[in-house]
């Protein structure tokens, strides 16, 4: 293949494949909170389900570029705002975020959690609905995704090797990071404030309000600095 030894088909690869693994951190934060629902010997089982059609859904998108091309165009108007099917996708895939965002934050703080009277644990999803919820999200982050994918590279072979390789990247982290938010619990509510950070600028972008990713990024690294530096005190504090 020509591009192989094209240096510019290779520092396109490098940020491509970069901005895929950025863009895979919602993507992986909402895998690793879904599938902690599950017992704990089906949760490495979901997560790599998840990611694997993950990968199968982005592939399948960016062998169809042209039909993603359609998903823009103008279904219907609202008081002279046209909305398109991947405007809707991206509202619904946005509220389910806020939804979900909203039910885990509020179980967290209040605790409000059915147990058993054997184990007192609280009620798990069955795996069926957890990857029913990974897969609806997976349609809203790999259109994202492949949509990003295409306007930075026009080389189909380019675009598949960066997202394969972002998906690997993920399917390793996938274990540790999961267990990382598991076992620090101001962690994980910062996790779920992301999803319902991104869920808002999932549904301002489907109503024409486009938020700036370099902007959303920003933020989301400063808070995780900011968390860092409070479980480095905490633990100071602790010794």
């Amino acid at each position: 293949m020509a591009f192989l030894s094209d240096p510019g088909m290779w520092a396109a690869l490098f940020t491509l494949t970069a901005l895929e693994i950025v863009l895979g951190i919602d993507n992986l934060i909402f895998l690793s909170i879904t599938a902690d629902r599950l017992p704990a010997h089906q949760q490495a089982t979901a997560r790599r389900l998840g990611l694997a059609l993950a990968l199968v859904m982005r592939l399948g998108l960016l062998a169809s570029i042209a039909w993603i091309a359609g998903l823009t165009a103008s279904v219907f108007e609202v008081f002279g705002k046209a909305f398109s099917w991947r405007d809707l996708i991206l509202i619904c895939g946005g509220l389910f975020l806020l939804y979900k965002g909203t039910v885990e934050i509020h179980e967290q703080i209040e605790g409000d959690h059915e147990a058993s009277a054997s184990t007192g644990q609280r009620v798990q999803t069955t795996f069926a609905g957890a990857i029913t919820s990974i897969v609806l999200l997976d349609v809203v982050f790999s259109l994202d995704s492949v949509i990003t994918a295409v306007g930075v590279v026009d080389n189909f072979w380019v675009m598949a090797a960066a997202i394969v390789i972002a998906v690997v990247v993920m399917l390793f982290a996938n274990g540790p990071v999961s267990r990382f938010i598991n076992a620090h619990p101001t962690v994980k509510m910062l996790a779920l404030s992301f999803l319902i950070l991104i869920g808002v600028v999932l549904v301002a972008d489907g109503f024409g309000v486009h938020v700036p990713k370099g902007f959303v990024y920003a933020a989301i690294g400063f808070s995780i600095l900011v968390e860092a530096l409070n479980m480095a005190v905490r633990r100071k504090q602790k010794h």
